[in-house]
């Protein structure tokens, strides 16, 4: 069985965001899987996915502070800044992190650990709804 489809995820703040369960809600058919995969590709090049702490907030705050200090507005080097000052450290961010993630499917339900959840990592100031590409494969 293949299914492919998007989900659009409402507008978040810059920062780290659990979306886990806003993408369960978009996929009911998840739950007919008893084995296979689900492929989430981001379509967007100023944000991120990742997984990671899904019990504490304070780790998605640090995370955003991290990431702040590795990539910092106004770098006196970068040249592409047309679109704001948070643009291109949203750029690395994103390439860093990355825009696609797979995770397995058993018994209907996604095998993320007990602590691991979905981040979607919001790295503009001012950001439009995020598209992601559902792709479930499985029987």
């Amino acid at each position: 069985m293949w299914l492919q489809k998007p989900i659009k995820l409402r507008v978040r703040p810059r920062g780290f965001h659990l979306v886990s369960d806003e993408i369960l809600e978009a996929l009911p058919e998840l739950s007919t899987i008893n084995v296979g995969l689900l492929h989430l590709f981001l379509q967007h090049t100023s944000a991120s996915l990742s997984i990671n702490e899904n019990a504490d907030s304070s780790v998605r705050r640090d995370m955003e502070a991290h990431f702040n200090q590795l990539a910092p507005e106004d770098a006196p080097y970068f040249e592409h800044i047309y679109e704001g000052a948070d643009d291109m450290p949203a750029h690395i961010k994103s390439a860093l992190l990355g825009c696609e993630i797979s995770l397995p499917i058993a018994q209907g339900r996604l095998q993320l650990g007990l602590w691991q959840g979905i981040y979607l990592g919001e790295h503009r100031n001012n950001a439009s709804a995020r598209t992601l590409i559902a792709t479930l494969n499985g029987e």
